[in-house]
């Protein structure tokens, strides 16, 4: 195994001025120095253009390109035609790096080889004004999926593995379709793309990435990004890698998740139970399925669980009740929320 990998860094690039040049500056200043940026413009008004030449004419690691088709995946898509590493990375335009992140990354990989991702955390930032209280709960979760290794425990939670915050050889990259399909949101799909591929994840327990948040990101901006529940990717998924037929198919939760994924799943089946704490839904007919009091769970038989309660606070106690039933995460139960 070569100990001094090339990594391809991936990045798209759209009207990012103002962030551009430290964002450059905090990958040039990498303790690991062998790699190579493949810079993609999507199209930009700004002096973006500009900026990339500049930094190219400094740096030959720098590789930059233009876009022949407009959005996000597309973009991606003409980054990785040019890489050249036996590593990937990829990289937001209006984020920072930490100095060490591609030496723990590579060294972290070189531990495991070939049929490993490596994923780390993430830290938020804004220039003025305070972190969004929704992003630094996101923060909080994925730096603790990525300490305790639960990402596939937890994937169908949210994205697991933040975009930028992830290295993989190129051969399991082309193998899991790196950036082909146009789906949205990318980062979440290819997730669950090396969930079914049987990778493995290494989580370290160790900031790798400065993300930064600000009010034109695209999650808040884009269409693809407005219902940010992703209840139909999450159920595509789950019903090609976990559903198993034979067993009666429990959700727990009759709050809006609770409504809106039943809706999506009477169209994969009919055969269904539903379950709440909630006296005045008790014994109600919603949706054609009579309400049922969540205690009712041991009675069914090996049973698979989809929990949708949104309550950060009743979500540990659900878990605990469900585990004193005997129920295992990831074989008889998920939580969607």
């Amino acid at each position: 195994m070569n100990s001094n990998p090339l990594v391809s860094i991936v990045m798209a690039i759209k009207d990012t001025e103002a962030y551009l040049p430290e964002c450059l500056d905090s990958i040039i200043a990498q303790t690991y120095a062998n790699w190579e940026l493949i810079a993609v413009n999507d199209h930009s008004s700004d002096r973006t253009p500009e900026i990339l030449a500049e930094y190219a004419a400094k740096d030959e690691r720098i590789k930059v390109y233009h876009s022949d088709r407009p959005r996000l995946i597309p973009t991606l898509q003409v980054s990785h035609k040019h890489c050249t590493g036996e590593l990937i990375n990829r990289m937001d335009s209006d984020d920072r790096m930490p100095d060490y992140k591609l030496e723990v990354l590579v060294s972290e990989w070189l531990k495991h080889g070939k049929g490993t991702i490596i994923a780390g955390g993430t830290e938020h930032f804004v220039d003025e004004g305070k972190v969004g209280d929704g992003f630094l709960r996101y923060e909080k979760w994925l730096n603790h999926i990525a300490a305790e290794g639960l990402h596939y425990q937890e994937i169908y939670k949210e994205c697991v593995i933040p975009s930028h915050c992830w290295i993989i050889h190129k051969d399991d990259f082309k193998r899991v379709g790196a950036f082909d399909p146009i789906v949205y949101p990318e980062d979440y799909d290819l997730c669950f793309r090396f969930y079914r591929d049987g990778m493995k994840v290494i989580g370290i327990d160790k900031v790798l990435h400065y993300w930064r948040d600000r009010s034109n990101r695209i999650s808040r901006t884009w269409e693809e990004y407005e219902d940010n529940r992703y209840f139909d990717l999450k159920l595509r998924y789950f019903y090609e890698l976990d559903r198993d037929p034979q067993r009666p198919l429990i959700v727990w939760g009759a709050g809006r998740n609770g409504k809106d994924i039943m809706r999506l799943i009477q169209s994969y089946e009919d055969r269904l139970h539903w379950v709440c704490d909630n006296e005045q839904k008790i014994g109600k007919d919603i949706y054609g399925i009579r309400m049922e009091h969540f205690n009712v769970i041991p009675e069914y038989e090996n049973p698979q669980i989809i929990v949708v309660v949104a309550s950060p606070k009743a979500q540990p106690v659900i878990r605990q009740q469900l585990l004193d039933w005997g129920k295992k995460p990831v074989e008889d139960f998920w939580f969607f929320s």
